[in-house]
């Protein structure tokens, strides 16, 4: 049955591509209300084609861009049911002046190698991956007369300009979208050939701190030496949050960092990853992690204190002798495993007072805080993906962990108690908000095959 499938995915490919073609003509571009039309536009596009493979499929309002629903349950489907989330929103062209082609008008080009990528936007991010899954679906329906396992699909319009609508959403439908498992397709592959599942992903809290000394900005040849520079103050507390071996010295921070399950250790030590390439691609090439910490660890398991941005004094052409009334700092932290974000909040905060002087002030202006998330490596859907993954790619799914943070998967498990499987086609050159976007033709083709083989899994 499953080589029928995949035969009807391989012989719809030109078709699919006309689809995804269509789809990426309609300048669905969230975060612009002058494009509001073509967002409602895209997601009637989606409805229709959902509607065509037999799906009940709905365009939701909501007080933004507009939801599409979609349910399938065939009288043959077993196994887990399963929710697949997607966005068929993209981010702004901007600036248009380095797009070699039209951004809305998908280009089929031959690389060197004569590799195939199509290029316009929103053909990686996220409707070419998107469509990965739709195609999927469509395959087994034409090869079998129906899906193995109960599937529905939730469509937002508003990922790439923050998703204010879909926490109101979800909690409004959530007896009707919560399933057994959520299905994620807005990931990357480790490199062209070795597919990937996400098995954790980092948390986030943002801090702003402002240091105050002076009622007023003072000269310095009058006060320079005298009044306490707050610049000075900052750059103290800052430069005290790191040791020499480049651990976060924070109390407690490490609490609730656990290590990856020694199976994953095992593998990423095993990876062909070159520290050297990864830095060398930014203009850099030392590593400045934790002592004895590789640079995936760094990137995909371990927390991060990071300064974002310093502002203090006048930073304006020329120069201007004066001491600051004010300085002020932007400092984020990244979490893992079960890293409590209030905690480390509030912990941030002590060490920021204890190092503040007597005749100054501090203010403090949260911006946000969310945990970790981590898959549980021994899930059924995990084993499932990785079984079909690694028939379709010929090689074992890296089990990945993800430097950033992708709200939606909190949703599912906060919301609506779901864990997700993370399968993502996408290459880290795909130019992801950038001029120029692409996704590759394996990718598509070999990411519709992929799904193919995991909703088999999934019902076996």
């Amino acid at each position: 049955m499953l080589d029928a499938v995949l035969a009807r995915a391989d012989a719809n490919l030109e078709a699919s591509l006309d689809r995804l073609s269509a789809l990426i003509r309609i300048p669905s571009i969230s975060t612009d209300a002058a494009y509001a039309a073509e967002c409602a536009r895209a997601a009637e596009w989606c409805r229709m084609e959902l509607s065509a493979i037999g799906f009940e499929a709905t365009v939701r309002p909501t007080a933004g861009r507009p939801m599409v629903v979609g349910h399938r349950t065939d009288p043959g489907a077993k196994g887990p049911r399963v929710l697949f989330y997607g966005h068929y929103d993209v981010q702004p062209v901007d600036p248009l002046s380095l797009w070699k082609t039209d951004p809305f008008e998908p280009t089929l080009q031959t690389r060197p190698d004569g590799s195939r990528e199509i290029v316009a936007r929103g053909s990686s991010d996220d409707k070419g991956q998107l469509l990965t899954f739709v195609e999927a679906c469509r395959a087994w329906i034409e090869a079998t007369g129906g899906l193995p396992v109960p599937v529905s699909v939730l469509f937002e319009g508003e990922e790439e300009s923050g998703s204010p609508s879909l926490g109101a959403f979800l909690d409004a439908n959530a007896d009707e979208l919560r399933k057994d498992v959520a299905l994620v397709c807005d990931t990357n592959m480790f490199d062209s050939d070795t597919p990937a599942i996400a098995i954790s992903l980092r948390g986030l809290v943002g801090e702003e701190i402002e240091i105050r000394a002076a009622d007023k900005d003072l000269h310095s040849g009058y006060f320079g030496g005298a009044a306490r520079n707050p610049i000075h103050v900052l750059a103290d507390i800052l430069a005290a949050l790191h040791d020499a071996d480049n651990r976060v010295t924070v109390p407690g921070f490490y609490a609730g960092a656990d290590e990856p399950p020694p199976e994953v250790a095992a593998q990423w030590a095993s990876l062909p990853f070159s520290a050297e390439k990864f830095l060398g691609g930014v203009g850099l090439k030392i590593p400045a992690t934790e002592r004895g910490r590789s640079v995936l660890e760094a990137i995909w398991s371990r927390p991060t204190c990071e300064v974002n941005g310093i502002f203090g004094g006048y930073t304006g052409a020329g120069f201007k002798t004066v001491l600051p009334a004010v300085a002020s700092a932007k400092v984020s932290f990244r979490l893992v495993a079960t890293q409590d974000p209030a905690a480390i909040r509030e912990a941030f905060r002590a060490f920021v007072r204890a190092r503040v002087p007597e005749d100054c002030s501090v203010t403090f202006h949260p911006h946000g805080g969310s945990p970790a998330l981590t898959i549980p490596i021994e899930s059924p859907a995990l084993t499932s993906g990785r079984r079909a993954l690694e028939a379709e790619w010929g090689r074992p799914a890296v089990m990945m962990g993800m430097g950033g943070s992708i709200p939606i998967v909190g949703d599912f498990k906060r919301r609506l108690g779901m864990d997700t499987l993370l399968v993502g086609f996408a290459l880290e050159d795909d130019r992801v908000h950038s001029p120029n976007e692409k996704y590759d033709l394996k990718s598509f083709h070999k990411g519709i095959r992929s799904w193919a083989r995991i909703l088999g899994e999934l019902a076996a």
